[in-house]
């Protein structure tokens, strides 16, 4: 069975949040709850004399952010159930204390798989991470599953 969908999805930026600060305060509770102890991370005075200058998040911290209201609203969707089926990062940039972001999401993908347990579509929503200077600072690409 073929997937069947608008091409005109493919590509098609549906949503694009309204920045969000990073604060070195931010980064600090972030680590405290991941258990994150390098001190390009954690440790200011270690961080200054770092490639960096200062401290930086860790990479895994853009898994933060999140998107808006309307993340949902515009994700095809097949079939009556469906689940989150992962996530791939792809990293780019480091966030700094200070930085104001934004994500911008569009469908990457459609495409379907069988299976043992028999046909699924999945739909990839790519989200860009960008700073306040237009600089990309991760690929966050979301993948849901859903039963036809």
């Amino acid at each position: 069975m073929a997937v069947d969908y608008d091409p005109g999805l493919i590509g098609k930026v549906f949503e694009i949040t309204d920045p969000v600060g990073v604060s070195a305060e931010d980064i600090r509770k972030f680590c405290a709850a991941m258990g994150e102890t390098n001190p390009l991370y954690t440790d200011e005075a270690a961080a200054k004399k770092g490639p960096y200058g200062t401290i930086v998040a860790p990479p895994s911290y853009a898994v933060t952010f999140r998107n808006g209201r309307h993340f949902f609203t515009h994700v095809p969707r097949y079939g009556r159930a469906g689940l989150d089926a992962g996530k791939d990062i792809e990293f780019h940039a480091p966030l700094r204390p200070g930085d104001k972001v934004t994500l911008s999401s569009h469908v990457k993908e459609i495409y379907e798989k069988t299976g043992r347990s028999g046909s699924m579509v999945f739909v990839v929503v790519r989200s860009t991470v960008q700073n306040q200077k237009g600089e990309v600072v991760a690929h966050i690409d979301h993948r849901f599953m859903n039963r036809p």
